[in-house]
C-alpha cells in the first residue's frame, strides 16, 4: 500500500493545473447512459472513483475507452453485441457512494433497475431516501429487499418534488430521470452546486428541457429521446480550493490555472478574511500569501454556502493561524475524524457535537498519520507541508479518489513530496 512522504518548510510557487472536477464526471458518465448513441467526455480526472464508474458501465454493458478522453457506447452501439445488464453490483457500489446515479438514468430509459444500497467514505450517514422519493412521485416501483434496491416503471410521469434537503446525488439522479419522463417536473429545494449546473448544462445540449439549475427550483420538461454529445468537463473546484490553502499556509505565490472564481466565492471570501491575496486571471486564480494568517469562523452550509468538502483543509489553516477559530459542520455528523491525526501533530483542537474550537499559532510537527476519509487525506499533506520534519500519510488510497496526481502537482511548485511504499 502506498504513502505520501511529505518534508515541511518549503514556501509553493508557481503553477498548478487543475484536473476535471471529480464530481462533476461522476454524474456526467452516468448521463452517458440517456442517449442512444455514443458520447464523449473530455477533461476527465484520472482518479479511483472515475475508474470505478468507468468499470460499472463496462458492466452494465457500455463500452468505455480512452483517459482523460472517454468514448462512451451504449451496449446497441456500432460495435454491437454486448449484453445490457440493468444492475450495479454490491462489489462495486461499496466503494463508491455515486454508483447510485445509475439509478435514475437506467429507470427512465430501460424502465426498471436493480442497484446495491451505496458505500464510500465512513463520514456520516447519506442514505438515498431522497432518489427513492423522487422516483416514487414520478411513478416507479420501489422495493428494498437483501440490500439492494428493486426500481421498475414503463415510463416515469412528470411530478412535483420538494427535496427534504438539497441532496446534490439526489437531484442529480432526479435530473436525469426526469429528462425522459412524460411531462413536467419541478424539483423543489434542490442542490445548487455548479456540479449540478453542470449535469443540467450537458443534459440539455443532449436535448432535455430544464430550466432553474442552480436555483432552488428546476423544472424540466421531458422529451422521448436524447443525443449523443462531445462535452469538456469543468475544472475541479475543491482540488482549486485545497491547492489555494497550501499556498496560504507556505507563504506561497501559486496560479491555479483553469480555476473558476465563480465556484469558490464562499472559499475565496474566508481567505481574504484570513489575510490571504486571491485574484481571478486569465486563464485561473493568483493566491499569494505573507504567511501571516488570521484565524477566521466557518459554517459548512450547501452550496453556495462553505463547501463540506473543505472543512478539513481550513481546519489545518486555522492550526497555524493567529487566533482562535471555530469550525460547525453542518453537512456531516461523523467529518471530523482528521482531528485526532492532527493532535499527533501538535494540533490543539476540542470537539463538542458538531462544533470544532481550533486554538491557532501551533507549530506542527512531522508524525505518521493515518488518512480516515478523501478530504481527511489532504488535510494531512497540508499539515505536513507546514509541519517541522517528515510526516507519512498513510492509506491514501483514500486520496487517489479524489485527487489526481496530487504529489506531483505539489511537488511542481517547490514542495517536499513523494510516494513511497509503505513497509
Amino acid at each position: 500500500m502506498d504513502k505520501i512522504v511529505v518534508e515541511g518548510g518549503s514556501r509553493l510557487t508557481g503553477r498548478i493545473p487543475i484536473s476535471g472536477a471529480k464530481n462533476a464526471a461522476l454524474p456526467l458518465l452516468c448521463a452517458a447512459l440517456l442517449p442512444a448513441g455514443p458520447s464523449t467526455w473530455k477533461n476527465v480526472p484520472q482518479l479511483a472513483d472515475v475508474r470505478t464508474m468507468a468499470k460499472l458501465l463496462r458492466m452494465l454493458g457500455w463500452e468505455v475507452e480512452g483517459t482523460t478522453t472517454l468514448n462512451i457506447a451504449p451496449p446497441s452501439g456500432a460495435k454491437g453485441k454486448r449484453k445490457l445488464k440493468l444492475e450495479a453490483p454490491y462489489d462495486l457500489v461499496k466503494t463508491m457512494r455515486a454508483s447510485v446515479l445509475v439509478l435514475g438514468p437506467l429507470v427512465a430509459r430501460f424502465g426498471r433497475a436493480r442497484v446495491s444500497l451505496p458505500g464510500g467514505c465512513a463520514i456520516g450517514a447519506r442514505p438515498i431516501d431522497q432518489h427513492l422519493k423522487g422516483l416514487q412521485a414520478m411513478g416507479a416501483k420501489v422495493t428494498l429487499e437483501h440490500g439492494y434496491v428493486d426500481v421498475e416503471c414503463k415510463r416515469l410521469q412528470g411530478a412535483t418534488i420538494m427535496l427534504d434537503m438539497p441532496t446534490v446525488t439526489g437531484c442529480e439522479n432526479l435530473l436525469m430521470a426526469a429528462a425522459l419522463a412524460k411531462g413536467r417536473t419541478v424539483i423543489e429545494n434542490a442542490a445548487r452546486e455548479p456540479e449540478v449546473e453542470e449535469l443540467a448544462l450537458v443534459l440539455n445540449k443532449m436535448g432535455a428541457k430544464i430550466t432553474g439549475a442552480g436555483t432552488a427550483n428546476i423544472t424540466i420538461e421531458g422529451v422521448d429521446e436524447l443525443q449523443s454529445i462531445e462535452h469538456s468537463i469543468i475544472p475541479d473546484r475543491i482540488e482549486a480550493g485545497t491547492f489555494a490553502v497550501a499556498a496560504a499556509m507556505t507563504k506561497g505565490d501559486v496560479l491555479l490555472e483553469g480555476a473558476r472564481p465563480e465556484h469558490l466565492e464562499a472559499v475565496t471570501a474566508k481567505l481574504r478574511a484570513a489575510g490571504v491575496t486571491v485574484q481571478a486571471e486569465a486563464g485561473g486564480m493568483r493566491v499569494k500569501s505573507d504567511g501571516e494568517l488570521t484565524a477566521v469562523d466557518i459554517v459548512t452550509q450547501p452550496h453556495p454556502g462553505f463547501p463540506t468538502d473543505m472543512q478539513a483543509q481550513f481546519m489545518v489553516m486555522a492550526c497555524v493561524a493567529k487566533g482562535q477559530s471555530v469550525i460547525k459542520e453542518m453537512i456531516f455528523e461523523n467529518r471530523y475524524m482528521h482531528v485526532p491525526e492532527l493532535g499527533r501533530m501538535g494540533a490543539d483542537i476540542q470537539i463538542s457535537g458538531r462544533t470544532a474550537i481550533v486554538r491557532g499559532g501551533m507549530k506542527l510537527t512531522g508524525a505518521s498519520v493515518m488518512a480516515t476519509d478523501l478530504r481527511a487525506s489532504a488535510s494531512l499533506i497540508l499539515a505536513g507541508l507546514v509541519a517541522s520534519g517528515k510526516t507519512e500519510v498513510l492509506r491514501v488510497y483514500h486520496l487517489d479518489r479524489g485527487y489526481e496526481a496530487i504529489e506531483k502537482k505539489l511537488r511542481g511548485v517547490g514542495a517536499k513530496i513523494k510516494r513511497a511504499k509503505d513497509a
